[in-house]
């Protein structure tokens, strides 16, 4: 059982992330990878990615077994993890006794490849191998389906903010899933391990994850910026609608792909900045294709302290839900 202990400040600072972090589905999907669970959800990508992933997963597994421990430094709650690269020069920034006492505790559950003692002492060159594993796996067996995790991620924050507004707090939290119980001032949470997380006014930071199965987790050390980890609900045949998108765009063909992509990140809403990461296109270019997408009266922008904030119209909404349910129309 983990237990999460809110004091009244802490119930005022939960946040929940805009996306998803690339280094929590990396290590989740690693994870899920190797198990056998959850078939009708993960089974079709497994059987898609393993063939894919002779090289990465031969490094990334013994580090993120299918149960128990795994190193937090792995998955980074500081620095900038914007981009794939940036959080990955942040995990590489990891001091060596951090490494070291980490990997020792991996290493006290299960025998791991003699490699890893040169991880632990911070080798330039082991971490740079790992620094490689992480975007090669991240390109051979995510970014075919990240369109489709970003997608869904989406979609579930837009639930998350829903529930905070109908219901507040407890239903923000309530909703996290059925192994989940609010006994104010404590969340209760279904887990492997009995372990206590005392937020202590820092606040804690909810994020979503595609990859996450079945329950949430979260760090193992708890002086870490808080963090839980959550699964999300899945579009049906996501792994047959993602393959095919890039083929079958219409909304895309519609927009132009970058019009298309802000108009889904407007779904929950974003700022410029937001944006700007998350397209890989430049402040002055979504500006662009926001007016474009507010004459044609998609989005609407708000401005506050200096910052645009972009928000799907409800005829934007109704577009990219006819996207999403024309991809599962039998053809």
């Amino acid at each position: 059982m983990l237990r999460i202990h809110f004091t009244p400040e802490d119930l005022t600072r939960i946040k929940v992330a805009r996306g998803p972090d690339f280094l929590w589905e990396i290590t989740n999907s690693v994870q899920t990878l190797q198990r056998g669970d959850g078939e009708s959800v993960f089974g079709e990508w497994r059987r898609w990615a393993r063939p894919r992933l002779p090289e990465s997963r031969r490094l990334l597994s013994p580090l993120l077994p299918a149960f128990g421990y795994s190193p937090d430094f792995l998955t980074p709650v500081s620095g900038d993890r914007s981009t794939l690269r940036t959080a990955v020069d942040t995990l590489l920034g990891t001091e060596r006794p951090r490494l070291r006492a980490e990997l020792s505790r991996l290493g006290r559950s299960r025998r791991l490849p003699g490699w890893t003692r040169a991880l632990a002492e911070g080798d330039r060159e082991m971490l740079g191998r790992l620094g490689e594993a992480l975007h090669a796996y991240q390109a051979q067996a995510l970014v075919p389906h990240w369109h489709q995790v970003c997608a869904d991620i989406d979609a579930d924050r837009a639930r998350r903010m829903q529930s905070l507004m109908d219901g507040g707090t407890e239903e923000l939290l309530l909703g996290l899933g059925p192994g989940v119980r609010w006994r104010p001032p404590v969340l209760e949470v279904d887990y492997p391990v009995n372990q206590q997380l005392h937020l202590r006014g820092r606040g804690l930071l909810l994020q979503p994850s595609f990859f996450c199965w079945p329950a949430p987790t979260t760090l193992a050390d708890a002086e870490l910026s808080p963090v839980l980890v959550h699964p999300i609900r899945h579009s049906p045949d996501w792994v047959t609608s993602s393959a095919g998108r890039s083929d079958h765009d219409g909304l895309g063909q519609l927009l132009g792909r970058t019009r298309a992509a802000l108009l889904r990140a407007t779904r929950s809403g974003c700022s410029t900045v937001e944006a700007a990461r998350l397209l890989q296109v430049t402040h002055p270019a979504v500006s662009q294709h926001a007016k474009v997408l507010r004459v044609a009266g998609l989005i609407t922008t708000v401005r506050t302290a200096g910052r645009a904030f972009h928000v799907a119209t409800a005829e934007g909404r109704a577009l990219l839900a006819a996207e999403h349910s024309g991809r599962h129309e039998p053809m």
